[in-house]
């Protein structure tokens, strides 16, 4: 889809519900909005009124239209957020599933359309098959095309038992056949939410978008008193002055004055700034359970982060032998080689590749009938092969060094120092230590090198400024854990996790007062995705992450939580820029209005009075300040949708450097930018005769 704001079918729609949107049922919905939509409605009805007297009524006909093309302007840059999502959700609707899904029941099968399954159902996927509906996988193995959600071409593996069990309604099945549990019903799928979310029609106001706009309505409220006292403080003025302001102090004049000093501009562009928020979320494929938590990542101060796959680029690598005294290193290779063979993970293949590489071993003289692979298992932590020779049965085993140490006990050998020594300094460089024997005899060391991502430092560094925390989670020993944890520049780190540590860890920090997120894929990783502040679940985990979590991930890229946390951060900097530059116009447009309105109150002799030293921007009249004022309101709206819609400028910074910025940039600017607007819409005006 296109992306652009200025897409001219995009524009189109935008405009149409901007007057859909006048519905006073929509509007009642912003305060703000909504005052300004009853001082329109005023307004016109005092021009008709003028018009069928027969007095004139061009001035305010003016602030009538200009008020409507403010509650439209306002309209628009909401309507403009809806749209993009809308836009994205049409996409969105092609990848939901419509097709004929095979149930199974009884051992039975029967065709059910995709749109009658219900939560618990069993249905069939073979190759060539749409998955009908998101469930989880509770038989076989398959590879699964998810282009359709995530975009990315490369299609995935899902099988049943482990922590990637997961598929996702609207994606297809390319080989081998699954057994599906639907874990949604009709219209609360993944896909459901993720177009309800794009499209906003389920947005729920967020916590600190219902404090700002109950502060929003306040100033309102205030302001609506103090335009109304002013018409009668006028009046006593004008007739201790003996002057008559009655036809400058007018209802119309009021109800311009009040809707340019209350927050127009932050109320009119408050909605877009939480719709595209959420967009530019759901852009990165995340999907939100509420905009709450997209909020919460804004103010997140801890992050608790996997090693393997978000700092480490999760394959560990062979990369040298170290051999125990009295054994050759080619002997520790070929050992490590044979035990390796099985092993299908990318750390077994670098084994063999690695022993191939030095010393040209290549295992052709092992006979696959006289071998029995020993596969690894989370009892023995270790894995191996048994080969039947003419002198008895070589058992060799790779592993955990404490899972050999105890292993090489039970046979009665012993453990050798070195070769003890030798892994605290694989795990001191930040490795992994694999050691292996020959039955009760310890051969060596294999080193397994993880490799930290490139720049993850520099990212961290960034989250340092802004105030946040670091924690990387790791199930390596502690000399492992520092050494990588002191590579990639992380904060802290836990060693050895378990669930009950990442759990414990999580209440400690929130007991603290830190907000904390984190990711996760695997049931046992559910309870802590539920008392985590932002719980970012992967796609590809098992159904209780997903639910346990208020974010699930369709790319299932851990490393993506950095970019949650900076997108959060940057709704809440959007945000807050915009209400300090809304509030600063609002005092700068008090003192450019006030001062040509009653620039001559207690003048003498017709000529201008002690106010008129105040309009220090020589505005050419009380209509025309006024005129210029309600013009401005309107226009400073649509100019800042574009910045509503893509957000300030992301910068890593701390509260106090941001909210600097924001005074500076925002404040001093909204206070310049009204004296400039109004002063040179006045020129134009009083040039182009629009008022006397």
């Amino acid at each position: 889809m296109n992306n652009s704001f200025f897409d001219k079918k995009l524009m189109s729609e935008a405009v149409k519900a901007s007057f859909v949107k006048l519905n006073p049922k929509v509007q009642w919905g912003n305060p703000v909005m909504f005052v300004t939509w009853l001082g329109a409605v005023v307004v016109t009805l005092i021009t008709v009124r003028l018009m069928i007297s027969g007095h004139t009524f061009g001035f305010e006909l003016q602030i009538a239209l200009w008020l409507w093309f403010t509650v439209l302007f306002a309209n628009f840059s909401e309507a403009l957020a809806e749209g993009r999502g809308k836009a994205q959700a049409e996409s969105l609707r092609n990848a939901r599933s419509n097709s004929v899904a095979r149930v199974l029941k009884n051992g039975k099968e029967s065709s059910l359309h995709a749109q009658d399954l219900r939560k618990g159902d069993i249905v069939v996927c073979e190759s060539g098959d749409v998955i009908p509906g998101d469930g989880e996988v509770i038989e076989g193995i398959a590879t699964v095309d998810e282009s359709a959600i995530t975009g990315e071409s490369a299609p995935v593996i899902r099988e049943s038992g482990g922590d990637r069990s997961a598929v996702t309604g609207g994606t297809r099945v390319i080989s081998d056949k699954i057994l599906v549990r639907i874990t949604a019903d009709p219209g609360q799928s993944f896909l459901d939410r993720m177009i309800s979310l794009v499209e906003g029609a389920k947005r729920q106001k967020t916590p600190n978008e219902i404090a700002l706009g109950i502060l929003l309505i306040a100033l309102t409220v205030v302001f609506l008193f103090g335009v109304t006292t002013l018409k009668y403080f006028a009046e006593y003025s004008a007739k201790a002055a003996n002057q008559d302001l009655s036809n400058i102090v007018t209802v119309p004049v009021l109800i311009a004055l009040l809707v340019c000093l209350i927050p127009t501009t932050i109320g009119g562009l408050l909605s877009a700034i939480g719709i595209s928020g959420m967009d530019r979320l759901v852009r990165k494929n995340v999907i939100a359970k509420s905009g709450r938590a997209v909020e919460a990542a804004g103010d997140i101060d801890v992050l608790m982060l996997d090693k393997t796959g978000t700092i480490t680029l999760g394959n560990r690598m062979a990369s040298a032998f170290y051999p125990a005294d009295g054994v050759s290193e080619q002997m520790l290779a070929e050992a490590s080689q044979l035990a390796s063979l099985s092993d299908e993970t990318p750390e077994g293949r670098s084994i063999v590749v690695l022993a191939k590489q030095k010393f040209a071993l290549r295992a052709e003289k092992l006979e696959p009938h006289l071998a029995e692979f020993v596969p690894f298992t989370a009892q023995t932590r270790m894995s191996g092969v048994n080969i039947k020779t003419d002198n008895g049965v070589r058992a060799l085993r790779k592993g955990a060094g404490d899972a050999i140490e105890k292993y090489v006990a039970g046979l009665d050998g012993k453990y050798p120092e070195s070769v003890r020594q030798a892994a605290e300094n694989v795990a001191r460089k930040g490795g992994t230590p694999l050691v292996v024997c020959e039955g009760n005899k310890v051969l060596g060391v294999i080193y397994l090198k993880d490799i930290v991502k490139g720049g993850i430092r520099e990212r961290f560094a960034e989250l340092r400024k802004m105030g946040i925390r670091t924690v990387m989670v790791t199930g390596d020993n502690p000399l492992t854990a520092a050494a990588i944890a002191a590579e990639a520049g992380v904060d802290d780190y836990i060693a050895q996790a378990t669930p009950e540590t990442k759990l414990s860890r999580i209440r400690e920090e929130q007991g603290r007062g830190h907000l904390v997120a984190m990711t996760g894929d695997g049931t046992n990783d559910a309870p802590a995705l539920a008392q985590a502040d932002v719980g970012v679940a992967m796609n590809t985990g098992t159904q209780a992450a997903r639910e346990a979590g208020n974010m699930v991930d369709l790319d299932s890229n851990p490393t993506k939580l950095i970019e949650i946390v900076e997108t959060g951060k940057q709704l809440l900097m959007t945000r807050g820029a915009l209400t300090t530059f809304s509030v600063a116009n609002d005092v700068a447009k008090y003192f450019a209005i006030i001062p040509a309105m009653f620039a001559g109150l207690y003048a003498v002799s017709g000529g201008h009075g002690p106010l008129a030293k105040l309009n220090v921007m020589g505005l050419h009249s009380a209509q025309s300040a006024v005129l210029s004022a309600v013009i401005f309101n309107a226009l400073i709206i649509i100019l800042l949708v574009p910045l509503a819609l893509r957000g300030v400028e992301y910068r890593a910074m701390g509260a106090n450097a941001i909210l600097k910025r924001n005074i500076l940039n925002y404040g001093v600017g909204g206070l310049i930018a009204p004296f400039i607007g109004i002063k040179v819409i006045d020129l134009i005006i009083v040039a182009l005769g629009v008022v006397s």
